[in-house]
C-alpha cells in the first residue's frame, strides 16, 4: 500500500511540473498572438491610410519609353 501510494505521488509530481511547462508555452504562444495581431492591425491602418495617396493608372503620366 505505501509503494502505491508513493508511485501516486511521483506521478502527481512529474504531471504537475508538465502542467507548469505547458501553461509556460501557452503563455508564449498567447504572447506570440497578441504581436502578431498588433502588426496586422498596424498594416492594415497603414494600408487603409495609404490608399487615398495612390494615383489611379490614368493619372499617371506613360512611361519613358512610350
Amino acid at each position: 500500500m505505501n509503494k502505491r501510494l508513493e508511485d501516486l505521488e511521483v506521478k502527481l509530481s512529474y504531471q504537475e511540473h508538465l502542467i507548469q511547462e505547458l501553461n509556460e508555452v501557452v503563455i508564449a504562444q498567447q504572447n506570440q498572438v497578441d504581436k502578431l495581431e498588433k502588426s496586422i492591425h498596424q498594416i492594415r491602418e497603414h494600408l487603409s491610410g495609404g490608399q487615398g495617396q495612390q494615383s489611379s493608372p490614368e493619372n499617371e503620366s506613360p512611361p519613358p519609353h512610350y
